[in-house]
């Protein structure tokens, strides 16, 4: 008996763990935004990158089959520049 519960914890534990990696990567971002919240942290943000493309910051979260990370990073974000301006519509 005692190798059953053994042997499944040894096959179960992964795939418990891996849940996490799996989920997509906005709605662990939003999870971790709420823990972020309720501990009162301000002037913060959250970046989802690639896995190998990491900036400074903290790793708090992977997502999308370990592929993407969740990096919390200090402070105000930076600004976004604008990429392109958006097209005007013709006049009729």
């Amino acid at each position: 008996m005692k190798s059953y519960k053994a042997a499944a914890i040894v096959v179960l534990a992964p795939l418990c763990l891996s849940a996490e990696v799996r989920k997509p990567c906005e709605a662990l971002k939003a999870e971790i935004t709420k823990k972020i919240e309720v501990n009162k942290a301000s002037s913060y943000w959250l970046e989802i990158v690639d896995k190998d493309k990491q900036k400074d910051g903290a790793i708090v979260g992977r997502c999308d089959g370990d592929t993407k990370v969740i990096v919390y990073h200090r402070g105000a974000p930076p600004e976004q520049s604008p990429s392109k301006t958006p097209a005007k519509p013709k006049a009729e």
